[in-house]
């Protein structure tokens, strides 16, 4: 088998699976097939992130350009703009951001990070990079501040001091504030950190210094000494001017707000305890707890707004966080769900000297972003338009539709639009910055989220963009109050026992089936109508494993199945059954389910409405086992379902159970593991070759009857405890379904439908479902299901199955179109309609082979040709790790198999042939939350949660690689800087047009000399040109690198070549007026000048 490996690995060969003469005609007669999919198609990038920013840290608004960015403490950075236009980039250090700082209406961002570097951020292309950064050495950063249209950024130290930076050039000044020249004399304690920093409004000269430990500096730059110094027996945590420059307000670590004059030393003017309790006594008020910032925002006719964080008293325990507005003789104290991060008050104006006219604050939560309206009366908050709710419940797991039907989104949208709240403020969304992408992607995203608390939500993912649809309460259809004698053991997840497991979806039938945590699944239909249903439809199912006296105690027994239909109302009755007890004649006494489905009338608005729900019983009071793998088809109106015991399959038409298997029993007499055979049963009728174990072959009447008065007889097995090795070692569990119309046996002529089913030790067997007539018939048959032997093994548990047709194109399975199902005419019978299949059988067996079935394990891939059912194709695909997710995948131009690794590789292969086409090392498993949410849809798309609140888009595909510079939105548009107000007498120091020059004669090398060479080191940034970050390796990235480069090229010579036209033009005006002088003045003598 080696040689065989390292062959196609030296040389290309497809070589068989074994040495048997059929199987070495397959690969010769498969090299007809074309295999239009090559390496070069296939590239690896990142392109968006969308959610909310995971452990946020910081804020900052540009408020000309009107974008807000957000640091985080992994060292992210998000940028919002207008809805859709958003961006991500990351710190190299990952440490975290302490302090962002626009340069307004620049485009560009300062970030100040927790390892004492500080950064410049080119915004003026779609991917923001780093221009310069400046690493500190021996002082740790504590607060960062950069004046308006200045390019001197003030930094303050944990020591106190206040150094200088050029932001052109990233270079230090020699100019620095000392603490110790900053404090009195006098004093002999050190000050503490700089909490803040900021220049005088109407004076750009004077700089106010915050030290921590309450004592506040104005220093005059140019004399380089203190004018004013202000001192309080409290701690600051910030300092807010009024715009006039005259005043500015403190905030304390003892809930109190100290308003000062500039010229007036000793005490401040006036001092508020906005949370205190005033003594009546003339005390000073109860100390609260700190406030942690406050601004001190003015209007031209009103009062002004003094909006502060934090300050509640402490006797309001378990209170939740506040943020205050106080605004004239009214204070409003807005709760908010999570702690204060960060807020920003909005204002009109970017000049700090000017009536400030706040219009909104943002308001940075630990998890959530809320902007309150200003404007309006009882402040309400503006409708957050970005996709930031992804986290509203711990996200369990996920998937990704590409290339949806059309009318889809639409249908989500409307049902998801009568679920919003009411109240929002009515003006528009106040961050507007930026452009949308010119991207060309048409074909419609799906991303579906199911959730802890039972939540399922689906969002629209096409483009780049990302917006929730529709949002699906599956919680709703049980009863939230459980009995302790319910609740059993500590297997079931009280936290959230209604939390989503997996999900199926079929997008053109729009069937929607849920399964969850508490062994129980959920089957819902769309309908555009509200309806109300009497009484929810319930199926109770038991899977177990009993252990017989004879079996082994390891508790590797035999898998011990029943089924447990409920009876119900024939299709024709209009009401719905009732819901079932356990019938009395059981022995069992613990035989509950683990959520109890709710007896009232349940209204269900239009969208998903809830059509079935099938439980597994608790059995012995032994918990069942959680579901892992779950499968639909809409053609054949079945449900399958399996979990570490068995499977089970649902007929949700007839609203029953069609089969009801152990693992073990799905192998019959093939057992491959040999198994001691079981005690005998009755067996309905024979089956070619395998033991029958066909539940589904009963009538209808048997299968109404109570489960316990059959079980005895039928499905009683004992075991002998001489099971192989293998069979101790791991209990075989079903890993996967797929539903396909193909030939179920060898050698058979006739497509048929089929149910494939993988298992976690890597066997892969089929089952053949024979269908009622369509139409009426359809509700009255029975559904047949027989087993039809195994068709292959693998290693390592079988992850995904699909089907190619004779031309090697993706063979998806049959499905009905989507109905309304809650119109119905009298008489009327809706004929099903299966999808048309594009192979036509051969009716005589020869040589040529009409399908390839895809499997895919943990281990490898194999491609079996039916109906010979040989194996063709083989490849390995991880010695030392293993898959953790793989999809077979359509792309522009065919088929392939793509698929996520343990050890962080990216991996497609061709298909059929299973030639390596990409292994991209893209990311180690950092934690399970990637293993459980990662996806691959078609055309090039994946996903995954990177964070316990973002969803990473990435894409293999190098067509949308290329595309992805046109689809990013741009952050940066040309904005025209607000005018100036008028100053009037009241020029600064270095107020007018001279503000540039007096900071550069100030700060400049000239008269400030050098900075200590050994204070911080400069380091210069790989930011600059347009696109470079977004380009991954490989010879297109460079191609497309050097075609930026060329353009950028050229767009200077365009600028070069218009400004030589303007001097010519101008030299030409310059001759033209010289000419008629010399002419004017010809004649004339010089005394007649």
């Amino acid at each position: 088998m080696k040689k065989f490996n390292i062959r196609k690995v030296l040389d290309g060969l497809k070589e068989a699976s074994s040495s048997t003469p059929t199987v070495q005609v397959g690969p010769q007669e498969n090299h007809l097939i074309p295999e239009s999919l090559q390496s070069e198609h296939f590239q690896l990038c990142k392109t968006v992130r969308h959610g909310f920013p995971y452990q946020p840290s910081a804020m900052a608004f540009d408020p000309v350009q009107k974008i807000l960015a957000i640091g985080t403490q992994r060292g992210a950075l998000r940028i919002f703009g207008c809805p859709g236009v958003e961006c991500y980039c990351q710190h190299e250090s990952g440490a975290a951001v302490i302090q962002l700082q626009f340069l307004i209406n620049e485009g560009a961002l300062v970030s100040a990070l927790a390892d004492d570097s500080v950064h410049l951020w080119n915004l003026r292309q779609k991917r923001p990079a780093v221009l310069h950064s400046l690493k500190f050495n021996r002082e740790r950063i504590t607060f960062c501040h950069l004046p308006f249209q200045s390019k001197w950024l003030y930094i303050g130290t944990e020591r106190g001091n206040v150094h200088i930076v050029n932001v052109e050039s990233f270079m230090l000044s020699g100019y620095v504030i000392m603490w110790n020249k900053a404090i009195e004399l006098s004093s002999k304690a050190h000050p503490g950190p700089v909490v803040h920093i900021s220049d005088n409004p109407m004076d750009e000269g004077k700089l106010i210094i915050g030290f921590e430990s309450g004592i506040v500096v104005l220093w005059d730059l140019k004399s380089k000494k203190a004018d004013y110094r202000y001192t309080y027996d409290e701690a600051i945590h910030s300092v807010a001017w009024h715009h006039e420059g005259k005043q500015f307000i403190c905030s304390h670590s003892d809930g109190t707000l100290t308003i000062w004059n500039v010229r007036g030393q000793g005490k401040p003017i006036q001092t508020i305890t906005p949370h205190g309790k005033q003594p009546k006594d003339g005390k000073k008020p109860e100390p609260c707890k700190p406030i942690l910032k406050v601004e001190y925002k003015t209007t031209r006719n009103g009062e002004p707004f003094i909006i502060l964080s934090g300050g509640l008293s402490f006797d309001t325990v378990g209170r939740l966080p506040c943020l205050t507005v106080m605004h004239g003789k009214s204070t409003a104290v807005l709760e908010m769900d999570y702690p204060i991060v960060d807020f920003l008050t909005l204002c009109e104006t970017p000049y700090p000297n000017d009536f400030q006219e706040p219009y909104a604050v943002v308001v940075l939560l630990e998890k959530d972003l809320v902007v309150i309206d200003l404007a309006q009366n009882g402040y309400p908050i503006f409708e957050n338009p970005y996709p930031l709710t992804i986290h509203e419940s711990p996200v369990t797991c996920c998937e990704y539709f590409a290339d949806c039907p059309v009318d889809l989104i639409p249908a989500l949208y409307s049902a998801g639009s009568r679920q919003k709240r009411q109240g929002y403020s009515k003006r528009e969304w106040p961050i507007s910055g930026g452009n949308w992408g010119q991207g060309t992607q048409s074909y419609p995203e799906i991303i579906i989220t199911g959730h802890a608390d039972g939540t399922v939500k689906f969002w629209d993912a096409s483009a780049i963009m990302l917006q929730v649809l529709y949002k699906l309460k599956t919680a709703k259809v049980f009863d939230r109050s459980r009995s302790k004698e319910e609740k059993g053991s500590a297997e079931v997840s009280d936290e959230d026992p209604f939390a989503i497991q997996i999900l199926a979806w079929c997008p053109e039938s729009r069937m929607l089936c849920v399964a969850g945590v508490s062994a129980n699944l959920l089957i819902y239909r769309f309908s555009k109508l509200e309806v109300t249903t009497e009484v929810v439809q319930l199926l109770e199912v038991r899977l177990q494993c009993e252990l017989n006296d004879s079996d082994s105690p390891d508790g590797g027994g035999g898998e011990q199945t029943s089924g447990h239909p409920t009876p119900r109302a024939s299709p024709q009755t209009s009401g719905p059954p009732s819901h079932p007890s356990t019938s009395s004649n059981n022995s069992d006494s613990g035989n509950i389910p683990c959520l109890k489905v709710r007896n009232a009338p349940l209204k269900q608005s239009p969208g998903y409405q809830v059509d079935l729900v099938v439980q597994l019983v608790w059995v012995s009071g032994e918990p069942s086992q959680q579901i892992t793998s779950l499968a639909l088809n809409s053609s054949y109106g079945l449900v399958v379902f399996g979990n570490s015991n068995g499977l089970a399959v649902v007929d949700y038409m007839q609203k029953t159970v069609v089969l009801n298997l152990g693992t073990v029993e799905l192998y019959g007499c093939n057992d491959p593991y040999q198994r001691q055979p079981r005690s005998p049963r009755k067996t309905r009728q024979p089956s070619g070759g395998l033991c029958d174990i066909n539940e589904g072959s009963a009538t209808s009447e048997d299968r109404c009857k109570s489960p316990t008065s059959d079980r005895d007889n039928s499905f009683s097995r004992s075991r002998s405890s001489s099971v192989t090795s293998i069979d101790k070692d791991s209990k075989e569990a079903i890993s996967s379904f797929h539903f396909c119309e193909t030939y179920a046996r060898k050698g058979d002529s006739i497509l048929t439908p089929c149910l494939f089913v993988g298992t976690s030790l890597g066997t892969v067997l089929c089952l053949a479902v024979t269908m009622p007539p369509a139409g009426e018939q359809r509700q009255l048959q029975p559904v047949i299901i027989a087993p039809a032997g195994m068709l292959v093994r693998l290693k390592g548990s079988v992850l995904r199955m699909s089907f190619l047709d004779s031309s090697g194109s993706h063979f998806p399975p049959a499905y009905e179109p989507w109905f309304e199902p809650n119109i119905t005419t009298d008489g009327e019978e809706r004929v099903r309609k299966r999808r048309p299949v594009s192979v036509s059988p051969s009716t005589s067996q020869d040589l040529s082979e009409s399908q390839y079935v895809v499997v895919c394990s943990e281990k490898q891939a194999k491609v079996m040709s039916l109906p010979s059912q040989t194996c063709i194709y083989k490849h390995s695909i991880t010695e030392t790790s293993f898959i953790l997710r793989a999809d077979v995948v359509h792309m522009s131009q065919g088929p392939c198999v793509a698929c996520f690794c343990a050890n962080g590789h990216i991996m497609t292969l061709s298909l059929p042939g299973l030639r390596p086409l990409m292994d991209v090392n893209y990311l180690p498993l950092t934690d399970m939350r990637i293993a459980r949410t990662f996806c691959f849809s078609n055309l090039g798309q994946a996903m995954y949660m990177c964070s316990p609140t973002e969803i990473q888009r990435i894409t293999y595909s190098q067509e949308v690689c290329e595309n992805l510079q046109e689809m990013l939105g741009e952050l940066f548009t040309p904005v025209e800087t607000p005018e100036a107000p008028n100053r009037g007498f009241f020029k600064g120091l270095f107020g007018g047009g001279a503000q540039s020059l007096d900071r550069e004669e100030l700060f400049g090398e000239v008269s400030a000399g050098k900075a200590s060479r050994t204070l911080a080191q400069h380091i210069p940034g790989p930011g600059g040109i347009e696109g470079m970050k977004g380009a991954a390796s490989g010879v297109v990235g460079e191609l497309a690198r050097a075609r930026i480069a060329l353009d950028e090229r050229g767009q200077k010579l365009g600028e070069l070549e218009d400004r030589t036209a303007a001097m010519m033009g101008s030299a030409d005006s310059f001759s033209k007026h010289a000419h008629e002088m010399m002419l004017k003045c010809k004649d004339k003598k010089w005394y007649q000048f």
